[in-house]
């Protein structure tokens, strides 16, 4: 728990300069360029692969900031089994991935929207990292079902609405010292009744973080 504050102050720290709008401010280059410093080939082609994404779409599914702490808090639990609901054209699996490769896990992740799925491989293949990734097409509402397996970190960032569900079906199978993030966790997005799941079971630790600008929600499921 103590790693666990530690990263998400620096998080904290590091997201301090969203603008009015809950948005992250546009990439500097020169600053990508000194936050991004790939360890190795293998991390580097990644990491060039979120640069081309973020040159060539307008809405991406997580900040870099965001995208940081989900390296660090995946590789930092040895996560060895992660599934994500939201693929969306798979930034955030490639930070997921970053972190997976350390760790010898593997990625599950769920995305409804053919097109953005097909979008997500060509990414994973350009980053060397589809032979980690398995992307699951359809309604994650009925495919999380396919999971039997010990979960080390669940990340949700799909239908707000939906969240409650997903926790419903998969939290049993996160693991003891395991990770429930959410992603979009503000006032305006938040279900309430998802915030109560995660903030009044006696089994969880939850920590909501800027609340006023995207939100983050990182729940530890206790041992």
């Amino acid at each position: 728990m103590k790693t666990l504050l530690m990263l998400v102050m620096g998080w904290l720290i590091m997201n301090d300069a969203l603008d009015a709008s809950g948005q992250p401010p546009r990439r500097s280059a020169a600053v990508e360029e000194k936050e991004l410093i790939a360890k190795s080939p293998e991390e580097q082609r990644i990491v060039d692969a979120l640069k081309e994404m973020w040159q060539g779409e307008r809405h991406l599914n997580v900040s870099a900031m965001d995208g940081r702490l989900l390296r660090m808090l995946t590789e930092s639990c040895n996560a060895q089994r992660v599934v994500e609901i939201g693929t969306s054209t798979g930034e955030s699996a490639l930070w997921l991935a970053m972190a997976l490769r350390t760790t010898g896990g593997k990625l599950w992740t769920h995305e409804i929207d053919a097109g953005r799925a097909a979008t997500a491989r060509k990414n994973f293949e350009k980053a060397g990292v589809n032979g980690i990734i398995t992307v699951i097409e359809g309604d994650a509402h009925e495919t999380v079902t396919q999971h039997t397996e010990p979960i080390d970190i669940l990340f949700l960032d799909a239908d707000k609405e939906g969240y409650i569900d997903y926790l419903d079906k998969l939290l049993p199978l996160v693991k003891p010292g395991g990770l429930i993030i959410a992603h979009n966790m503000n006032t305006r997005q938040a279900d309430p009744r998802f915030v109560k799941a995660i903030t009044e079971d006696k089994n969880l630790e939850t920590l909501i973080l800027l609340k006023e600008g995207m939100g983050l929600g990182v729940t530890l499921k206790k041992r």
